[in-house]
């Protein structure tokens, strides 16, 4: 995964870390580590006190990969990258309220839902973690559970059942974020009625 994601130009340089959990712990990418050259057997394990015992030094993310986690229990791999589309968006600023996006696609809609821009924090700052388990709490309240926040300036946080669908809803949104910014942040948003058939038809998240 980690490759496929430096191959495309999802991930640069050592930006970007990937986990998963596990019945005792997580696995998670290394501090400072690229995903296009991941070695397996350097991978950190964490257990379920976060404290590493073996493979390198975890990735100084580690507090907000836990908070996601603790917070959506149907959780089981978090990416984050420092995709370009998305960063960019960032800077430009939220859509609307707290969302990064608009509903200009229907796949946006139904594979990724609401993406709150989360205020900037440093690299690793703990705070960051208390914001996002925040906002994840929040919309699970409101009856729109999310699947992944942008940290504005450093790039999103995407999170699903597994490795395959967590990266799918990142595609998901960095190409939905290129498409808004090709657009000159003017593409018209599905109307309500669209959005409620997407609703009804597909159990949109929206």
């Amino acid at each position: 995964m980690g490759h496929s994601l430096f191959a495309r130009g999802f991930a640069h340089a050592t930006a970007g870390n990937i986990s998963v959990r596990l019945d005792d712990g997580w696995l998670i990418t290394p501090t400072d580590a690229c995903l296009g050259l991941l070695d397996p057997a350097l991978l950190a394990k964490v257990d379920a006190s976060g404290v590493a015992f073996s493979g390198d030094r975890p990735s100084k993310t580690l507090a907000l990969h836990r908070a996601i986690y603790a917070a959506d229990p149907d959780a089981r791999c978090v990416i984050h990258t420092h995709s370009t589309h998305l960063v960019a968006a960032s800077l430009a600023g939220p859509w609307q309220g707290e969302d990064l996006l608009p509903p200009i696609t229907p796949y946006f809609v139904m594979k990724v839902g609401h993406v709150p821009l989360i205020p900037y924090r440093r690299p690793g700052d703990p705070d960051a973690a208390r914001l996002v388990a925040e906002t994840i709490a929040r919309h699970a309240a409101h009856g729109t559970p999310i699947r992944a926040v942008m940290l504005a300036r450093l790039g999103p946080n995407a999170w699903h059942e597994s490795p395959a669908s967590a990266m799918a809803v990142l595609e998901e949104l960095e190409e939905t974020a290129r498409v808004w910014l090709l657009s000159g942040r003017a593409a018209g948003i599905l109307p309500e009625a669209s959005i409620d058939e997407l609703r009804r038809t597909f159990g949109a998240r929206w």
